[in-house]
Parts: C-alpha cells; sequence; structure tokens
C-alpha cells in the first residue's frame, strides 16, 4: 500500500496538473501506473478521483460550460457506459485498449493535418459514446470527447469536461458497483489519492497561462497521442 501511495500519489499528481491545465489527462498519467502497482484498485480508485478534480475546475469555471454539446456527449456517454461495464464483466479489456488506441491515434493524426473535427450534435454524442465505454472499462475516458473541442477556447473545454468527467465518474462508480467491481479499498485508496490531486490542481497556473496563450490545440492534440499509446501498451502489458 506505501508503494501505491507513493509512486500513485506522484502520478495522481502530475496527472491533476495536466488535466487543470488542458482538460483531461489524469487517466492518462495515473491510470496506467496504479494498474501496474495493483490491478484490483482499478478503475474504482482513479474513479474516485475523476469524480473530485473536476469540482474544482468548476468552481474556477464553471460559467463557461457549454452545455449544449454537455447535453449532447452525456447522451452518448450513458449508453457507452453500460457497454464498458459489460466489457469489465465479459470481454477482454486489452482488446478494447488497442482498438481504441489506434482509434484516437489516427484520429489526432488526421484532425493535425487537417482542420479541427466539427463539433455538432453527432460528432459530440459519438465521441461521449465512445469516451464511456473507454472510461469505464479502462479509466481513460478523456481523449475522444476532447478532440472535438480542440477548437474552443481553454477556459471553456476545461469547464465542460470538467461537468462531463463529474458526471461520467459517477455514472461510472455507479456502474462498477453494480457489477461487482467496486471493492472497498479501492474507494479508499481513491479517497487517500486526493490529497496529492489536490497539490497538483494547485500547481496548475504557469500551466495553464501558458496553454492559454494560443496553445491549448497542440496540447490537446499531444496530450491525446500519449493517452493513446498509455492506453495501447497499458493493454499489451495487461
Amino acid at each position: 500500500m506505501t508503494e501505491v501511495l507513493i509512486i500513485g500519489g506522484l502520478a495522481v499528481f502530475v496527472g491533476a496538473v495536466v488535466q487543470g491545465s488542458v482538460g483531461f489527462g489524469l487517466g492518462l498519467i495515473a491510470a496506467p501506473v496504479l494498474t501496474l502497482l495493483d490491478p484490483g484498485l482499478m478503475p474504482g480508485a482513479i474513479q474516485v478521483a475523476n469524480l473530485t478534480l473536476p469540482l474544482l475546475t468548476l468552481a474556477r469555471e464553471w460559467r463557461l460550460i457549454d452545455w449544449r454539446g454537455l447535453g449532447f456527449g452525456v447522451l452518448g456517454r450513458v449508453p457507452g457506459g453500460l457497454v464498458g461495464a459489460y466489457i469489465v464483466v465479459y470481454v477482454s479489456v486489452q482488446a478494447l485498449g488497442v482498438l481504441v488506441g489506434a482509434m484516437v491515434l489516427i484520429a489526432v493524426v488526421v484532425t493535425a493535418k487537417a482542420p479541427s473535427l466539427p463539433r455538432n450534435g453527432y460528432t459530440v454524442t459519438g465521441a461521449g459514446f465512445v469516451s464511456g465505454i473507454t472510461g469505464t472499462a479502462t479509466g481513460i475516458g478523456g481523449p475522444p470527447i476532447a478532440l472535438v473541442y480542440q477548437d474552443a477556447k481553454g477556459p471553456q473545454i476545461r469547464a465542460t469536461l470538467a461537468m462531463y468527467f463529474f458526471l461520467s465518474a459517477a455514472q461510472s462508480l455507479a456502474l462498477l458497483a453494480v457489477v461487482g467491481h467496486l471493492p472497498g479499498r479501492a474507494l479508499a485508496t481513491g479517497a487517500l489519492l486526493l490529497i496529492p490531486m489536490i497539490a497538483g490542481f494547485l500547481a496548475t497556473g504557469p500551466v495553464r497561462r501558458y496553454v492559454d496563450g494560443g496553445k491549448m490545440r497542440a496540447a490537446i492534440l499531444v496530450v491525446a497521442a500519449l493517452s493513446a499509446i498509455v492506453l495501447i501498451g497499458q493493454s499489451l502489458l495487461r
């Protein structure tokens, strides 16, 4: 447990810095580390942090939420979460991770060489669906929904994704409990990891100002690509 709290806590700290600045990335950094340290804690432990970190962002930027886009994202996320819970119980999470990671990499390459993905009801709902599957099954659900918001302003991206992630984590925790994959020690470890998470969020100021100065789209593409690579690697190593 000490190793989990020290090494996992450092990963959560770094992930909170990234997500507090770019809008997502906690799962990218922390989920693979926690999985390697103690697979029995996942994905429940990271979902505790995923539920709490958005509240800190919302306390600062909630007025900038894109409520219409959020509605479409949640519309796709609800059935996607159900599929993700089914995968946790019955299907290979490894295969899912490789497939979704490859899809995200392709999307990053395409959008890096062309105009941003169109942001409409169809794309946001579809992104929410994929995010629901991967978020519930692996704890990494940010890249799909972030890619369709890459052309928005930094504060709007962070606020909208924060509310989306809060609702997503609540659904994932409930579904994991229903299917019997939410042990008490995962919740307890997740609660302890909130300390480095809060510390990471408080350290976001300089990074947040940098990406808000015209670097947000590039930051989202980089973090999304890293998420995809980590997701593929994590899946192959299981």
